[in-house]
């Protein structure tokens, strides 16, 4: 097993620009410590992510990935309790250092992970909520330390936001995920509306493949709303605008699912470069107008009463959006 390269500054913020495209995009509204710890966060999610992939198209991991990803285990040893020069992630060490990371998040997120190792089966939401939690909700509470915004209210609320863009992730790449051999759509809705593996498969845009993406869009969009109050949390600083800029971009893509008509099979839908712009434009400009503290707490408090009209939110999960997250935060 090949050494782990150093992974510097300068060389997370290579990988961020190289492979996250919306967020490099969002990040140039960070300060530049921020902007950094971000690149760096990144660079190692990315590698976790990286070491379960099925690439070149290949349909089975390598057999070195559950050593691959003890050895990571090890790394994130290496950078809470061992010097500077012991670590391949310096840069990542630094931020951790700097702004108290917990570890749990970094090894929440390789359990999350290490459920892609084998073909999975999610029976139910709440199965892949957990899912969810664990590969892009801890990254959401991560870069809450990063923001400075660490009050139970300021870390729910991001992780609520890792949830609604995972899920955008998963609607976005229905197809792509099936052709790796992995169905992410909670097998209890599939059946409720009436699609089996095969017409996945097949990758034809049903009257039921339209209704079960409806309803998984609006669970997520669901999430991204009761989200929002957060980021009114976050310092003034450059960090609110970056997490509003990729909320709204990141939402943009469950429009961009239906207007390519609920086709996740072959065409993958994006966010194009002027459109990103554009909302960019949109969100500075609303920014402005924005509630103080005080106002987006009594958001919070308005929002988590409200019933979506679809029920497709957290409501449908039979839990409160106030109590749906174990206290773990």
């Amino acid at each position: 097993m090949a050494a782990q390269p150093v992974c510097t500054f300068e060389e997370s913020r290579r990988i961020t620009r190289e492979h996250a495209h919306t967020f490099y995009f969002a990040s140039h509204m960070l300060p530049r410590e921020k902007r950094e710890a971000a690149y760096a966060v990144y660079a190692f999610c990315r590698h976790a992510d990286n070491l379960v992939d099925v690439r070149g198209g290949e349909t089975t991991l390598a057999p070195d990935v559950p050593e691959r990803l003890a050895a990571l285990r090890g790394e994130l040893t290496d950078m809470y309790e061992g010097a500077a020069e012991t670590t391949s992630w310096p840069a990542l060490q630094a931020v951790i250092r700097r702004h108290q990371i917990p570890r749990r998040y970094f090894d929440a997120l390789i359990d999350g992970v290490e459920m892609d190792l084998s073909p999975r089966v999610f029976k139910t939401f709440a199965e892949l909520d957990v899912y969810c939690y664990r590969v892009a909700s801890v990254v959401g509470l991560i870069m809450s330390h990063v923001f400075g915004a660490t009050s139970e209210e300021a870390l729910r609320d991001a992780a609520y936001l890792g949830t609604a863009m995972q899920l955008t992730n998963i609607l976005r790449d229905v197809g792509e995920d099936y052709r790796l051999g992995r169905i992410y759509l909670p097998r209890d809705e599939m059946e409720r509306f009436g699609v089996g593996e095969r017409i996945i498969a097949e990758g034809v845009v049903t009257e039921d493949v339209r209704r079960l993406l409806e309803f998984q869009i609006a669970r997520a969009r669901e999430y991204y709303r009761i989200a929002q109050p957060g980021i009114a949390l976050l310092p003034n600083d450059g960090s609110q605008l970056c997490v509003r800029l990729m909320s709204t971009l990141y939402a943009r893509i469950l429009d961009a699912i239906e207007d390519n008509g609920y086709n996740v099979f072959s065409r993958r839908a994006h966010v194009p470069f002027r459109t990103k712009c554009r909302v960019a434009l949109s969100v500075v400009t609303r920014l402005s107008d924005r509630p103080s503290r005080g106002q987006g707490e009594a958001l919070r408090r308005d929002g988590a009463t409200e019933q979506h009209s679809g029920n497709a939110g957290p409501e449908a999960t039979g839990r409160s959006s106030k109590s749906m997250r174990p206290m773990t935060l």
